[in-house]
């Protein structure tokens, strides 16, 4: 019976969760499991594995043969780097003592590594946002200038139809006084008859 380290998948449509496992080859891939080794979320940046580094060794210098994907897990997880540690161990090429010393050197650069990784990230984002409120803050400037603008324009658009009609109120006053006194002047007098001579024409003769 050969078997495989390889994912089986969880998590819901479009937000994928696997776990690593030992299983027979000839299993459904989401199927039964001999044994789970960890766990795996391809959603997240960087992203997130949790792994028995130990139980995956025993299960390789056993000769389980992981998949393509868990290999670059496993590499990644340096569970590659302590089997061959293992195998080095087996050759005699240094002593046992030497592996877990020579592998918490690998892990601490490796953690090096992957949080420089996060501070770039963590970074970009920070600058992605930096921009993004300076962007709205020019918008909200432009929007505001505008309204201000667009409110002068009415100011001076009332301004000048008030003083129209002022200067249109003023002409009609102007023009009703000037007809006043046209009608005053052209109104005839009457003619003026002295009374002593009204009198001696109408006196009869004695």
């Amino acid at each position: 019976m050969a078997v495989k380290l390889r994912l089986a998948r969880n998590g819901r449509k479009k937000r994928p969760f696997y776990q690593i496992v030992v299983a027979d080859e000839r299993a459904p891939r989401d199927g039964r499991f001999i044994a789970k080794l960890g766990t795996y979320n391809p959603v997240t940046n960087p992203a997130t594995i949790s792994i028995d580094v130990d139980g995956a060794v025993s299960w390789l210098q056993k000769g389980a043969i992981p998949t393509d994907t868990v290999r670059a897990i496993l590499s990644y997880k340096g569970v590659l780097y302590k089997n061959h540690l293992v195998n080095g161990v087996k050759k005699g090429a240094f002593p046992e003592e030497e592996i877990e010393s020579r592998f918490s050197a690998w892990l601490e650069q490796k953690e090096n590594q992957i949080q420089g990784k996060r501070d770039r990230l963590s970074d970009a984002k920070n600058q992605q946002a930096q921009e993004a409120l300076e962007r709205e803050s020019k918008r909200r400037q432009a929007k505001a200038a505008a309204i201000l603008s667009k409110t002068s324009e009415l100011a001076g658009e009332v301004a000048s139809e008030e003083t129209a009609t002022e200067e249109e109120a003023t002409a009609a006053e102007v023009e009703a006084t000037t007809e006043g006194n046209v009608s005053t002047e052209e109104t005839p007098v009457a003619e003026e008859t002295p009374a002593a001579e009204e009198s001696t024409e109408e006196a009869p003769a004695e």
